[in-house]
């Protein structure tokens, strides 16, 4: 059960109002999970869906990197809902199975794709060493391009936000699907 429920769409007060229909008109086609959350505060949800819908479908990066990235930032979260909500997309963009299954399970994933292991690499050392070594980033700058590493940047720090947020206020996933990731002791 989540610690904050989301608004009843018929509650909305007129700022959140906006807001929500600016998300619901969107490609994302609804609001839910961590959205929902953030109607809370319409001036966060607004400014961070922003900052996701970028993210997600203006970005310089493939979309098979990118959700490569948000499957990596799902996992390392063990944030359900992220890993359930974009594992079809991931699939849809050309991410493996098996790399994905790999991913799931904190093992090595065997990439087919040269700039799909140095994303993972990537991230991998961003988050277990808090930076990145010259060489690493010199490949990937190589590999993708400078605006392709910043824009890397901030879909990993976009996901993040989603899933501190889904960890915090103990969102759910989506309705119907079978939970993946490993649980967490308390």
């Amino acid at each position: 059960m989540t610690r904050l429920s989301p608004i009843d769409p018929a509650q909305l007060d007129p700022e959140q109002r906006a807001v929500y229909d600016a998300i619901a008109s969107g490609p994302r086609k609804g609001v839910r999970g961590p959205l929902a959350i953030w109607l809370h505060r319409p001036q966060l949800a607004d400014r961070s869906q922003a900052l996701g819908r970028y993210c997600r479908y203006d970005s310089s990066i493939p979309a098979r990197l990118s959700e490569l990235a948000i499957m990596f930032m799902g996992r390392y979260w063990l944030a359900e809902y992220e890993w359930a909500a974009h594992k079809p997309f991931a699939l849809e963009a050309g991410v493996s199975n098996e790399v994905i299954d790999a991913i799931r399970d904190g093992k090595a994933p065997p990439f087919a794709k040269r700039d799909e292991e140095l994303v993972f690499a990537f991230l991998t050392e961003l988050h277990e060493q808090r930076k990145v070594p010259d060489s690493l980033y010199q490949e990937l700058v190589n590999e993708i391009g400078k605006d392709g590493v910043v824009d890397l940047v901030g879909v990993a720090g976009y996901y993040t936000l989603i899933s501190m947020t889904i960890k915090v206020f103990e969102v759910p996933p989506p309705e119907g699907a079978t939970p993946e990731l490993p649980q967490e002791s308390n």
